[in-house]
């Protein structure tokens, strides 16, 4: 499986080589290559004070993540408005609500922003970013995002998206042997499915799970299935164990055949929004804009236990297609926009070990941009 995994991460960072390279000739100007762009001033936003913005070195469990107050960031709209398209693998999972909602509840519009989402995979959606086919890609930093921006592409990751529930047992699961306890699994030979591949920012939690139980990537076997049988494999004893999402955990929680062994690092996003060149240099209010209206409607909506609202769960789940009863059967997200130091390294060194990555690892200089949040509620340090 391995070679699968590492084959397709070769392939999309090819495409995203040659579409960067068609890219910087065709627009010139503005790009990584010319060097350092001026510093943008940064005012003072009302509503957002201190508590906007926490040391990204922070990665205690129980950090709070940064607000504002509701209705902050207020819109500051841009003098003629643009089209923009934002990718993303899916639109009725819980972490895209925050951009279905500023759809919907008007927050891009009072930016001047017409914002389309459209549904891309990853491995499509890259390409098209790099030519300024698609402005924004809804995401995470993968092993093929970083294996481009190691072979010299500009995109970057520029705002966060949520962190678990401390209450929330999504991520890895185990089938226990007879008499076997939770803190007596040891990993090592089982087999595992997972219906997402190495390359992916989850990579990371599973070795980190995966190393409390004499485990890795490299010592175990995996098996890739569909959605809709990573379940029933692990009930059935097709697989040993099994990556499970929101809210398809509850299935198993409480079975006694069962241990949930770790899943994403509490107060730690993985992913979020990523930008290449177009949002970085070429249009950097916009940019900033739709930054902007996206915290907003973290703030505004998103702020807290945001299930506890019986109408806003409704809507919700209307605008996501799903039962408002599936939405309440899980915690809360905890939506958040920063982004916190070393993830990127952290990723990096699951992917080598996951036999996905190449060449040397980037720097988070090359790979992450926390200027774009840290104006639109504005903190002027640099950190």
């Amino acid at each position: 499986m391995r070679r699968v995994y590492g084959n397709v991460v070769l392939l999309v960072a090819g495409a995203l080589l040659a579409s960067a390279g068609c890219s910087r000739q065709d627009s010139g100007s503005s790009g990584a290559d010319d060097g350092p762009a001026a510093p943008r001033a940064v005012e003072a936003v009302s509503g957002c004070g201190t508590s906007a913005w926490t040391d990204p070195a922070d990665l205690s469990s129980d950090r709070k993540p940064a607000r504002c107050s509701p209705g902050a960031p207020a819109p500051h709209p841009l003098a003629e408005s643009r089209k923009l398209t934002i990718a993303t693998g899916t639109l009725s999972a819980e972490y895209v609500a925050p951009l279905q909602v500023a759809v919907d509840k008007g927050e891009f519009k009072k930016e001047g922003l017409d914002v389309a989402l459209k549904v891309l995979p990853t491995p499509d959606a890259l390409p098209l970013l790099a030519k300024g086919d698609i402005d924004a890609l809804w995401a995470a930093p993968e092993a093929a995002v970083m294996n481009g921006v190691n072979g010299g592409f500009d995109i970057k990751w520029v705002a966060g998206n949520f962190s678990p529930d401390p209450a929330s047992k999504s991520g890895l699961w185990v089938r226990l042997k007879d008499g076997e306890k939770p803190a007596d699994v040891r990993m090592a030979g089982r087999r595992m499915g997972t219906m997402i591949g190495k390359g992916s920012v989850i990579a990371y939690p599973m070795e980190k799970a995966l190393a409390r139980h004499g485990g890795g990537l490299e010592k175990i076997q995996f098996q890739q299935l569909g959605s809709a049988d990573v379940l029933t494999a692990l009930q059935n004893g097709g697989v040993d164990s099994a990556w499970l999402l929101d809210p398809v955990w509850r299935k198993v929680d409480g079975d006694s055949r069962f241990a949930f062994l770790g899943g994403q690092p509490a107060g730690e996003p993985l992913g979020g929004m990523l930008y290449g060149r177009t949002l970085l240099h070429d249009d950097v209010d916009a940019g900033v804009a739709l930054l902007r209206a996206y915290i907003r409607t973290v703030n505004t909506y998103f702020a807290g236990d945001y299930k506890k609202d019986e109408t806003f769960v409704t809507s919700l789940a209307k605008l996501l297609k799903t039962d408002p009863s599936v939405l309440r059967s899980t915690p809360s997200l905890r939506m958040d926009w920063e982004i916190r130091a070393g993830t990127t390294d952290r990723l990096q060194s699951a992917y080598r070990a996951a036999g996905v990555s190449e060449g040397a690892p980037v720097p988070e200089s090359k790979a992450v941009d926390r200027s774009l949040y840290a104006e639109a509620v504005g903190h002027r340090s640099s950190t």
